[in-house]
């Protein structure tokens, strides 16, 4: 039963933008009723799910859906459009809203931590940018809605206030304002003056008069303008954002942030560049060593943090870069495989993410080297981190070991044998940061002055959500139809 049956297509994509922003407004009007407004929250994130459900009906039946707002300059409009690439993108974003959000309240409350009205706000005006930069016609819209995202989503960085807090917030917003304005917005100028057009087109908007030179530079220019796909060297912002609460690591590193970063990237590689273009470009394979190389250095990097989360933010840096390394194959593998591992990172990492903050919740422990015996106090908990490892390793049955297996065929395709050895590489690094956790959390035992403590598993608002992603990463490997549907009808439209 479609619950928009009386509404417009083309207004679903208003509603899908504006839900999350009213729900903002309704939560900032009863912050001072927690109940109130935790139930808000959850309750517009359920209806913006309906709502992205909806237009993923409406795409998979042919609907064409856009929506004009205005025009900024002549010629230039803030409009949106509904296509495969964005569909995925906002499925995602929307379900793991749900599950974070409810998270959230456990986090928060069970933590003690203050101005969560203020939190819950910005969480939600995040989501309503991200669902804009889904459905972007353009560039310049996803411009204006990429810097929506980095601003409404600097308070929940320096949510805790501390010098610490504030220290990585001014890296943050260094990073990633600087990146965009000095190389992105020069990007979309570039392929302005060159093209006459910023719409995402299918099979790109350069032709055959398009000096190479100056679009092989405006690649690179893309590439390290979108700073929220963390390609080193503009990756310290993302390491630096882990002193924000978990679930504000959750959103920057599963539900919103990065993943607006690669998803950019994609959707300029088939929709600005198109694959054939980036196929004939000097610097494409310049980028997928950058990639490459990312891949393997954050994933050593990765090797040497004992602090949980901070290991877990240099393994998002590594498996962003899978996802840039498929759009520069400029294959079809490698473009499905990057689609497919938007999806598979967001739910295995998101689950890893819950696992560190169920862990500091409950036994106030934020070291790998603490870890030794708590599989037995948090069985549940551990049994989810040891399945979002797997799904970051590669391995069956999670999620991960299907977009790998698609980036792997790729890269075997075009004989790209650096992104080979790459992939090759950052699956045993994974393994060798991972299974160690594992191992030590299961076998080993708990130092002698922990032994008479038990704690047990979180609460239930923070362990149910994870073993939800934890759920959904191996329901991904047995049915994967969705995505790939979605990736495949992005390519027939690209092609």
């Amino acid at each position: 039963m479609n619950l928009w049956a009386g509404i417009s297509q083309d207004q679903l994509i208003n509603l899908a933008i504006f839900i999350p922003f009213f729900g903002a407004f309704l939560v900032g009007l009863i912050g001072k009723y927690p109940n109130l407004r935790e139930a808000a929250s959850i309750a517009t994130s359920i209806i913006l799910f309906t709502v992205v459900l909806a237009i993923t009906d409406n795409t998979f039946n042919g609907t064409l859906m856009n929506m004009h707002w205005f025009d900024l300059f002549p010629g230039l409009s803030v409009s949106f459009l509904v296509e495969p690439l964005g569909v995925l993108f906002a499925l995602v974003a929307s379900f793991l809203w749900i599950v974070t959000t409810i998270y959230a309240i456990g986090y928060m409350r069970g933590n003690n931590e203050k101005n969560q009205t203020r939190f819950f706000i910005c969480f939600a005006l995040a989501i309503s940018s991200v669902m804009a930069i889904c459905f972007s016609d353009n560039l310049l819209t996803l411009f204006i809605f990429y810097e929506v995202l980095t601003l409404s989503t600097y308070p929940l960085v320096t949510h805790a206030g501390t010098k610490e807090a504030k220290e990585g917030g001014r890296i943050y917003l260094g990073i990633l304002l600087s990146t965009s304005v000095g190389f992105l917005l020069f990007a979309i100028l570039g392929t302005y003056a060159i093209t006459g057009t910023l719409d995402f087109k299918p099979g790109g908007v350069f032709d055959e008069s398009s000096p190479d030179l100056m679009v092989g530079l405006l690649l690179v220019l893309f590439c390290f303008g979108i700073g929220k796909a963390a390609l080193m060297p503009f990756h310290r912002w993302l390491p630096s954002a882990m002193v924000a609460p978990t679930p504000v690591s959750a959103l920057l590193h599963a539900v919103a942030v990065v993943k607006a970063g690669v998803f950019s990237i994609l959707k300029v590689a088939v929709y600005i560049f198109g694959l054939d273009t980036l196929s004939d470009l000097a610097t494409t394979d310049l980028m997928l060593y950058v990639a490459s190389a990312t891949m393997v250095i954050a994933s050593i990097i990765a090797m040497t943090k004992d602090n949980l989360k901070a290991r877990l933010a240099y393994s998002t840096i590594a498996q962003l870069s899978y996802i840039v390394l498929g759009a520069m194959l400029a294959t079809a593998m490698g473009v499905i495989g990057s689609a497919m591992h938007i999806a598979a990172h967001a739910f295995g990492k998101i689950t890893l993410f819950f696992v560190a903050g169920a862990i500091y919740t409950t036994a106030h422990k934020k070291l790998v080297s603490e870890l030794d015996g708590i599989g037995k106090h948090m069985p549940l908990t551990m049994a989810a981190f040891t399945i979002g490892a797997i799904s970051m390793i590669g391995l069956p049955p999670a999620a991960g070991f299907i977009s790998k297996w698609y980036l792997l065929l790729g890269s075997l395709e075009t004989s790209q044998w650096v992104a080979v050895i790459a992939l090759i590489l950052s699956t045993l690094l994974n393994a060798a940061y991972f299974i160690p956790i594992v191992y030590a959390a299961y076998f080993k035992s708990e130092p002698n002055d922990q032994k008479h403590q038990s704690h047990g598993e979180a609460p239930l608002m923070i362990l149910i959500p994870l073993l939800i992603t934890a759920g959904m990463t191996l329901f991904m490997f047995f049915n994967p139809e969705l995505p790939l549907a979605l990736a495949k009808q992005m390519l027939e439209l690209s092609l």
